[in-house]
């Protein structure tokens, strides 16, 4: 496997299995799209994940978690003519994250009153942390109008890449993000904006 597709593995892993407290998950909706029209799905072609030119072991398993998630709300696997086409992509970046220390003089330290004050170097340093964030969507289409009807996105950090493509951490991180899609097959869509954040 390439590097891209390797990280591309490593955005999934941490996703839910190697998150102390599991991803962030939020997803929208086109409320102006008919959802009871949709009963059918495929996929696009070619697929996000697939960029390095061929259908990757990450793909195969992200369509495979996929396709459980459809079809487990009435949805029919339709490769010749579907309603909805599912595409989906991971990133990983690499984030800082920056804890300010207290200041070593300031209200606080005021009970000194001005008698004494620490040694030259006084005080904590700032807490620099670096980590790897991991990003994976999952968007829905509507194949005849070709717009973005649906989308999902979970966003943790990645502490296990070696885990990612396994094919149960792909399907926990699946089921996560479909966890906030509101819909079945041939049901209108309920009541309000599906904006759902933890």
């Amino acid at each position: 496997m390439k590097a891209p597709t390797l990280l591309a593995a490593g955005c999934l892993a941490a996703l839910l299995s190697a998150c102390a407290t599991g991803p962030s998950i939020r997803s929208d909706y086109d409320q102006k799209a008919d959802f009871s029209r949709y009963r059918t799905f495929g996929y696009m072609s070619p697929l996000g994940t697939d960029n390095a030119g061929y259908s990757s072991l990450l793909t195969e398993r992200l369509k495979d978690a996929t396709r459980g998630q459809m079809e487990m709300r009435g949805y029919v696997y339709n490769t010749a003519d579907p309603d909805l086409l599912i595409n989906f992509n991971g990133k990983l970046q690499q984030k800082t994250q920056v804890t300010q220390a207290p200041p070593a003089i300031g209200p606080y330290y005021g009970y000194r009153s001005g008698f004494y004050g620490g040694w030259p170097g006084y005080g904590w340093g700032d807490t620099v942390y670096q980590y790897t964030e991991g990003t994976l969507n999952i968007d829905l289409v509507d194949a005849r109008r070709k717009q973005l009807v649906w989308e999902g996105v979970a966003v943790g950090e990645v502490r296990n890449p070696e885990m990612a493509a396994s094919q149960q951490s792909v399907e926990k991180a699946v089921a996560q993000v479909f966890s906030k899609y509101p819909f079945r097959a041939g049901v209108a869509a309920p009541q309000g904006p599906d904006k759902s954040k933890p």
